[in-house]
């Protein structure tokens, strides 16, 4: 009697066994499918999965200087770093979010602040050709506040293999467009002034038609270099330089030639005449029988101003999730 139910037991269970074993089976098929066509969650490590589109907080801390008319390094001079001068060096700080697309493209936008700084009396003691920027005697400084769209492009994640890894330390380049914020002022009696109003170069003046008044909000190019380091699955660090092409020559307030201190009184208000009177030619501290010469070179109208930053980014990643919770 027992035998015999346990043959019909045996017997009923059997389809129901076969039914699973199948199930299970296609379950497996499609679940390799889907892993084949859709790889859109794969092992970080042991602990973690990882995703396609993993999301970063970034906030960033480095310095910044500037590329302009003044200041600059003894001798000659030139382009980007032959006349880039350190002791012109301020504090940067930004803060930032974007996106990383499987290790190897990403977009952030960036929120950053900081301070450029320029002055001729670097060159005291230079004899060369430069010697007349000292003599020039001017100087600026102007806060920077800048929104910036960066792309960033990880060539060593190109080659890793499918769902795999990228390497902890990755070098990667960043190219994008901003927009910034600026406001050049000089001191005069320990006291800084806004020179854009003051038209120092004859903006907005009928005697220069070619010289209109120039907007203190301006385009930049952001092009750069950075080392990425990843800490752990929540955090990484970068490196970046990134040189800002900008949209103008007044950066600093100084671009063309000098123009006769006569017409700042047809211009402009009797305060603001004395003010750009005394600050668009500075050479009489020098040289007390100085005569301002209208048409003399002031600045270099060939290149518009640069500025760039060195920074070190601190990274908070969203996006990956736990294996076991």
């Amino acid at each position: 009697m027992i035998s015999q139910d346990i043959r019909i037991l045996s017997v009923a269970i059997k389809p129901c066994w076969l039914m699973n074993t199948k199930l299970i089976t296609l379950a497996t098929c499609c679940l390799a499918i889907v892993n084949v066509v859709f790889p859109q969650s794969y092992f970080y490590n042991d602990r973690y999965y990882d995703k396609d589109l993993l999301y970063e907080i970034n906030l960033s801390l480095g310095a910044m200087n500037c590329l302009t008319d003044l200041g600059g390094r003894k001798g000659r001079g030139g382009g980007f770093l032959k006349d880039l001068n350190p002791q012109h060096t301020r504090l940067t700080a930004g803060i930032g979010a974007g996106f990383v697309y499987r290790y190897t493209a990403g977009l952030r936008i960036d929120l950053n602040t900081g301070t450029l700084y320029a002055n001729d009396n670097v060159l005291e003691k230079d004899a060369s050709e430069a010697r007349y920027r000292y003599m020039r005697n001017l100087h600026f400084r102007t806060g920077i506040f800048e929104l910036l769209a960066v792309a960033e492009l990880f060539p060593m994640s190109l080659a890793r293999p499918s769902g795999g890894r990228s390497p902890r330390l990755s070098p990667y380049l960043s190219a994008g467009v901003g927009v910034f914020w600026f406001n050049p002022e000089a001191s005069l009696n320990g006291i800084w002034v806004r020179l854009q109003p003051l038209r120092t170069e004859g903006q907005g003046f009928e005697e220069y038609p070619d010289r209109k008044p120039y907007s203190l909000t301006q385009m930049n190019f952001p092009v750069g270099l950075g080392l990425k380091y990843e800490l752990s699955a929540f955090f990484n660090m970068k490196l970046e330089i990134l040189h800002r092409i900008t949209t103008t020559d007044y950066l600093d307030d100084v671009s063309k030639t000098y123009v006769h201190h006569d017409l700042f009184r047809k211009y402009l208000n009797e305060s603001d005449a004395r003010l750009a009177e005394t600050l668009h030619d500075r050479r009489g501290a020098f040289n007390p029988q100085h005569t301002a010469t209208p048409g003399a070179i002031r600045g270099g109208r060939k290149k518009n101003d640069a500025y760039f930053s060195a920074v070190f980014k601190m990274s908070f990643v969203i996006g990956r999730e736990r294996r076991f919770r």
